[in-house]
Parts: structure tokens; C-alpha cells; sequence
């Protein structure tokens, strides 16, 4: 526990004093007028808390949800009243919705000013109530303290989501009791406190395990949160189990790992990942959501398999496939309890998973690697993503926004390290999130090289935060697939509406102009035997870097899509 003060503080005082016992290191955020007490006392204080001044609040939460998935530890935005609180709100709706624990402050009119049309004015409890795991307005100052201390616990333990305070003007400036200034140093990190498994249900899970003879895992983002890597690398050898993941779950394994089966699902699976899974006659979910982009809207695993579940949220468990049997646990926890009463029982007979996963890795990389090698103009997304990873080092974390970025990282990038080294937002999917996100990263991350990857519709999301990259000179590589049209739409238009095209072609940006005009050094890339060296010029400079791709836009592409290949 930390230790308390003594001393009379004021409301923002003891804010800032309170994030700093919870060991907050960095916060993202702009300013307002209702935020002049905190900034005020911000700059005061001996904290060692790094602020960033963002160019909107949208990204400040990007940027705190990138920071949380690399670092382990909650992330913390900042904003004013009225348009403030409206605009970070979509960056912590992702966060939640992707269960990683970002803190949202929004400053507020004081308690004094409700109800007499003050300018900024807004019910922010109401807002963010149905968005957040836990939310508050700090009306009174005396509680301040137990209210935030309430914030890192929902935060941290059970299913890791985002907290939302409102912090008045006048409690800003109102006093409180220092003594109160103290914290409980396990919530500083997430997952804490994690919960163990029912030992019967993992019982009862061994044995169908045991008697499977083809079983496949499905891994969603939860073993990358309690790290469980180690845990599902012993259940996969022991069993020979082939270990497939959702986008948000790669990094549960090294995709080079002879385990490993890859991505699936209808956003970077591809046939012959689908085929493992529909062939298994049982499969595990792993902190996985069973939601409908992983199953293919619910037909992979077809109706009527057997299925285990693991989620540290039990509302998860049995939502969309009846359950054999269903373990509310933290993953890590459970999987090593699932070791264990394996190695009890005796059992190890192999399930051919490396062979499984060996033949699909076999046919997806002969469907890619022409591809990856295609002189075609415009620029084939695949000669991109083979580009990169012959460049990048295993440590490297790419973020990628949705829209063209996120089905060819997914299903192509072979993620040759477990961990977090790939982040894109699969909660909501709003475009213009990479680039925050990466400039969390980045800060959480200082020591390895980070790549933001976008469509140029993204980029227009997102263009006001090259100047912040550019002040803090972060060394962040920026790629923009230009292609002129929000190609996701388009491509769906294409398959499904009879190639009627309706408002998502625009005009073509100098992506590489507009970045420099920010002072980021920047490249134009339209030949495909070019792409390679531009790429490792940008990647060795110490700065920021931008790299403008003329790509093929998504309607005409082999995109590993479902939805579009059917």
C-alpha cells in the first residue's frame, strides 16, 4: 500500500497524486477551460507524469489504449467538458469493448452550474453509463480518493474494461483530507487478482480433451492479456493441438510456432485455416467472444459441435454455442490448471496438430506468395506485408486500422514472437485509430520499432496528430495504402449490391506532401520494385517517417475476406 499524507489537498492536487500512487508514468490529453485546476496543478506538483497534449481527444484515447496493450498497465486520457467528453468517448467505448482498462478523465461545470445552461453542459454520467465498466462524477471531494482507488479495482479485475470520472470545476478546487491520498498497489497492472477455474469443470474438461482426437483451440484476445503464452504452448505440445486465433488473439502463440494454425474467421482466415476448424470434433474458445467475425457469423465451428469454454467473463460462456463445459477463469489460470490434470491423468496421445497446421500455413503461403511478388501496379497489399516482414525485427509492433490494413496483416504477417506485437481495433473498427494508438505504443514501447498502417481514408481521420508525433519526434513509421476510396464499403458493394458504387470514391491526397508540411520525412511509392528500399530508408531514419503506397483498392484485390469471396 502506498503511504498517505497528511497534509490538506486540493481536489485536482490530490487527482494528480492519486494517479501517481497508481504508478502513472504518461497521460494523453487537451485542454479546456473547465480543466485549468488540473492542468494547473499538474504543473505544479513533483508527479513524474509525462503529459502529452494531443490535437483532439479521440486520439488521447487511442493513444491510452495502445499504451495499456503494450505496457500491461492501465492507461490514462484526459479531456474538457461538452465537446471534450463527446469526443474521447469513441476511443474508450474501443477500449472496452476490447476489454483493456483505459482511465477517462473529463473535466466538468462545477456541481454549482447544473441545470442553469452553462456553456459546456452535459450529463457525462449519462453518456458514458452504457460505455464504460465503470463510471462516476467526483461531486464530492471527500470521496475523491475512494472513488479513483474504485476506478483502477473495476479497471484491473475480472474482465479488464475502461473507467469514466467526471471531475467538477469546484471539486477540482475543493479540499481533501490527504490522509485519504493512499492506493492498493495490485491494480496498478491488469489482469489483477485473477480468477481461478472450478477444479470439477476443469476435470470434466481434461477428459473430453483427452478423448478428442482432433480438437482445435481458438484463442481471442484473453491469453494475450494474463500472458498465458507459456500455459497454451505446453497444452498445444502436450496434446499435439493446433492453436488458431481471432485477429485480436494473434500473439497468444508465435505463428511460426509448428503449433500455430494462424488467423480464422472472415476478416484474415482463409479456406484452409476454416477447414481445421470445421473438421475438429471438439473446440476450445479461449478468452474468445465467439463473436460473429471469428465464427464466420456463427457457421465455423459448424452448429453441433462439442465445445469448451474459458472466459474470464462468464456472460461470454454459452452466448452463442451450447457448452459442454464452461470454466469462468482467468486464462493463464485455467490453462495451467488444465496442465496439470492432463499430466495427472496420464494423457498425451497426439492429435496430429502439427500436421493440421502444417498443411494449412502449406496452402495459405501458395495462395500468397505470387502475390507478395506481383509487379502489378497499382501496388498489391501483399507485396507490402512481405516487404515489412522481411524488414522489420521480431520485437516490432505493427498497428494497422481496419479497412484494408487489418484482413492482409492478419492472415499474411507471420508474427514470429508470442506477445503483443499487433494491435487493431476489432471492438468497433472506427477508422483513423492506428496512428494513435502506435504513438501509445511507442511511448509504452520506446525501445522497439513501431509501424502505423492506414487507408487513406483513415488518414483523414487522423492527419492533426503528425504534428503531435512530429513535437514529441517520435520515430514512428506511418504507411497509408492509397487507393482514393473507402475500399471496405466498395468491396462490399462490389460482392453483395450488384457493383452499384455509391459515394465512397474521393479524390486522391498527396499523403507524402501533407505529412511533410507537418516536418515528417516522407516517400511516394508507386513502382513495386521501389517499395522495398523506401521502406528500409524510412525504417533506419531516427524521426518520423511516412510512406505513401499507390495500392490496389480492396474491390479488386484478393483480400483474405469471406464475406467478398463467397
Amino acid at each position: 500500500m502506498g503511504q498517505a499524507f497528511s497534509n490538506q489537498l486540493t481536489g485536482a492536487e490530490a487527482m494528480v497524486l492519486m494517479l501517481q500512487r497508481h504508478g502513472v508514468k504518461h497521460m494523453f490529453g487537451l485542454c479546456g477551460d473547465t480543466t485549468l485546476p488540473f492542468y494547473d496543478a499538474l504543473s505544479r506538483l513533483d508527479h513524474g507524469i509525462t503529459h502529452f497534449l494531443t490535437r483532439d481527444e479521440r486520439h488521447a484515447a487511442y493513444m491510452a489504449d495502445g499504451y495499456a496493450r503494450v505496457t500491461g498497465r492501465p492507461g490514462v486520457c484526459e479531456g474538457p467538458s461538452g465537446g471534450g467528453a463527446t469526443y474521447i468517448l469513441p476511443g474508450v467505448v474501443e477500449a472496452n469493448e476490447s476489454s483493456i482498462p483505459i482511465l477517462a478523465i473529463t473535466t466538468d461545470v462545477s456541481t454549482t452550474s447544473r441545470g442553469r445552461y452553462a456553456l459546456t453542459e452535459l450529463d457525462q454520467t449519462a453518456l458514458f453509463r452504457p460505455l464504460t465498466k465503470w463510471n462516476a462524477s467526483l461531486d464530492d471531494a471527500g470521496r475523491l480518493p475512494a472513488m479513483v482507488r474504485a476506478a483502477f479495482r473495476a479497471m484491473t479485475t475480472g474482465r479488464p474494461g475502461t473507467a469514466h470520472l467526471a471531475f467538477p470545476f469546484d471539486t477540482q478546487k475543493a479540499p481533501v483530507d490527504g490522509e485519504e491520498i493512499w492506493v492498493d498497489d495490485r491494480h496498478r497492472t491488469f489482469p489483477a487478482e485473477p480468477a481461478a477455474p472450478d477444479p470439477a469443470a476443469i476435470r470434466e474438461a481434461a477428459k473430453l480433451l483427452a478423448n478428442a482426437r482432433s480438437a482445435v483451440l481458438v484463442c481471442g484476445g484473453g491469453p494475450v492479456i494474463s500472458g498465458a503464452a507459456a500455459e497454451l504452448k505446453a497444452l498445444a505440445d502436450r496434446l499435439d493441438l493446433p492453436v488458431a486465433t481471432s485477429v485480436s488473439g494473434q500473439g497468444a502463440i508465435a505463428e511460426t510456432d509448428p503449433q500455430a494454425l494462424g488467423v480464422v474467421g472472415s476478416n484474415g482466415g482463409v479456406a484452409a485455416t476454416r477447414a481445421v476448424v470445421d473438421a475438429a470434433d471438439l473446440v476450445v474458445f479461449i478468452g474468445c467472444r465467439t463473436g460473429s467475425v471469428t465464427t464466420e457469423r456463427w457457421r465455423s465451428p459448424p452448429p453441433g459441435r462439442p465445445v469448451i469454454h474459458i472466459d474470464s467473463d462468464p456472460m461470454v460462456i454459452g452466448a452463442n454455442y451450447p457448452t459442454e463445459v464452461a470454466i469462468a477463469a482467468d486464462a493463464r489460470l485455467a490453462l495451467a490448471a488444465l496442465n496439470a490434470e492432463l499430466e495427472a491423468m496420464g494423457a498425451a496421445e497426439s492429435q496430429d496438430g502439427r500436421a493440421r497446421a502444417e498443411a494449412a500455413w502449406r496452402a495459405k503461403l501458395a495462395e500468397f506468395a505470387p502475390l507478395a511478388a506481383s509487379a502489378e501496379t497499382p501496388i498489391r497489399p501483399e507485396r507490402v506485408i512481405q516487404a515489412l516482414s522481411d524488414l522489420l525485427d521480431d520485437d516490432a509492433i505493427i498497428v494497422a486500422d481496419p479497412g484494408t490494413p487489418c484482413p492482409y496483416f492478419s492472415a499474411h504477417y507471420r508474427w514470429r514472437k508470442a506477445g503483443r506485437h499487433f494491435i487493431t481495433n476489432r471492438g468497433h473498427g472506427g477508422l483513423g485509430y492506428a496512428l494513435g494508438a502506435a504513438m501509445g505504443a511507442h511511448v509504452g514501447r520506446p525501445d522497439v520499432r513501431t509501424v502505423a498502417v492506414m487507408g487513406d481514408g483513415s488518414f483523414g481521420f487522423c492527419v492533426g496528430e503528425f504534428e503531435t508525433i512530429t513535437r514529441h519526434r517520435m520515430p514512428i513509421t506511418s504507411i497509408v495504402f492509397s487507393n482514393s476510396v473507402f475500399g471496405w464499403i466498395k468491396a462490399g458493394q462490389n460482392s453483395g449490391f450488384g457493383q452499384r458504387f455509391y459515394n465512397v470514391d474521393f479524390s486522391r491526397t498527396d499523403h507524402a506532401a501533407v505529412a511533410a508540411a507537418y516536418g515528417i520525412k516522407s516517400w511516394r511509392v508507386e513502382d513495386p520494385e521501389d517499395l522495398s528500399g523506401v521502406l528500409r530508408e524510412a525504417l533506419a531514419h531516427d524521426g518520423p517517417t511516412l510512406v505513401d503506397v499507390i495500392s490496389q483498392p480492396l474491390h479488386e484485390a484478393a483480400a483474405p475476406v469471406s464475406e467478398w469471396v463467397a
